[in-house]
């Protein structure tokens, strides 16, 4: 009987060490597997290193991964090293990248026409009337899920890319009349009718190509931000800019909708917390910088910033009534455009 139980006992230590070993190594592959399981996003947008709206995009990159704690790690591709600005809509849609920044008056008016509400000169009085638009007005809320929809996209973060304003080599913009004759360069569709309406010869003409416009005297007016003024140099040629600003370029980090809605929802509700606070950050940080810009652009470089108002500016103002919104009401539809010009301001 001792013997036996002797024996029964060896048994017993053996399958416990047996189960031990075997519990052992499956905690051993499971840490393997939560390694392995790191989820990863790549972000990918085309402004250069030096640009506000890159520094943001890489600020939100980073807190997000610190945030995540290796659960989620976000690359970035800055300077277009994946997809060019033109390019982006389509990868984000076909899932081609995680996230990307889309400019919505160059990606989305491509998908639905009537996103080109959101360029329209003096429709908006700042990026939060813009935005309002777009979340509050039952027509802006429409057009905007459409847009997100129709390109398979969630948003995670606002970085705009700032205030547009027109800048010019020889004229001060401060009425109708300094307009006439000047050589512009048209960007995008609903450049033209406002330059037809101000006597202006225009020309499309890609961002690379404007140093050397202006340069040779090809074109002597753009419409731009005030970073594109410093970032690409123009100051060199540029003599006077004028304000108000004429319209906003908001800019938006966007996610591919099929691989946001498949993450855990914790880490959802992180990102999209990240996105808040950085994009609050980066809104406000886009004005001051256009503003400073424009204070450099004065004091180092000799030039002139004209305000233009009272009677000037009123006949502007009519001018684009007149015949500037007329011309671009095709571009719309009219029930987005009524809805957009009686939207108030918040």
């Amino acid at each position: 009987m001792k013997v036996e139980s002797y024996c029964y006992r060896l048994r017993v230590r053996k399958v416990l060490a047996v189960a031990v070993i075997g519990i052992a190594a499956t905690i051993g592959l499971g840490s393997q597997s939560v390694v392995a399981e790191e989820i990863v996003g790549r972000l990918s947008y085309h402004w250069g290193p030096t640009h506000t709206a890159a520094g943001y995009a890489l600020q939100f990159a980073e807190e997000v991964n610190k945030r995540a704690a290796g659960r989620l790690r976000i690359d970035v591709y800055p300077s277009g090293q994946l997809f060019g600005i033109k390019e982006i809509v389509g990868a984000l849609k076909a899932g081609s990248v995680e996230i990307g920044a889309i400019i919505g008056i160059v990606g989305f008016p491509t998908v639905v026409k009537d996103f080109n509400i959101a360029s329209f000169p003096g429709m908006f009085a700042s990026l939060e009337h813009q935005r309002s638009f777009f979340q509050d007005s039952a027509e802006g809320r429409a057009l905007w899920d459409e847009t997100l929809a129709k390109t398979n996209t969630s948003l995670l973060m606002y970085d705009p890319v700032g205030p547009v304003l027109t800048c010019s080599v020889n004229s001060k913009l401060d009425s109708i009349e300094s307009y006439k004759g000047l050589k512009a360069r048209r960007l995008f569709g609903t450049e033209k009718p406002l330059w037809k309406a101000l006597g202006v010869d225009y020309q499309k003409l890609g961002t690379k190509g404007v140093y050397t416009a202006l340069q040779t005297g090809m074109v002597n007016t753009v419409n731009t931000v005030p970073n594109g003024v410093r970032a690409y140099s123009w100051w060199e040629f540029l003599k006077y800019c004028q304000l108000p600003y004429q319209s906003y370029a908001d800019s938006y980090l966007m996610a591919n909708s099929d691989w946001f809605n498949g993450l855990p929802q914790d880490l959802r509700n992180m990102i999209l917390e990240v996105g808040q606070e950085l994009g609050e950050v980066a809104t406000r940080g886009i004005m001051d910088a256009s503003a400073q810009v424009l204070e450099e652009f004065k004091s180092e470089h000799g030039g002139t910033v004209t305000v233009m108002q009272g009677e000037a500016k009123a006949e502007f103002d009519q001018l684009l009534k007149d015949k500037v919104f007329p011309a671009l009401a095709d571009m719309v539809s009219p029930g987005v455009l009524k809805a957009a010009q009686n939207h108030p301001a918040p």
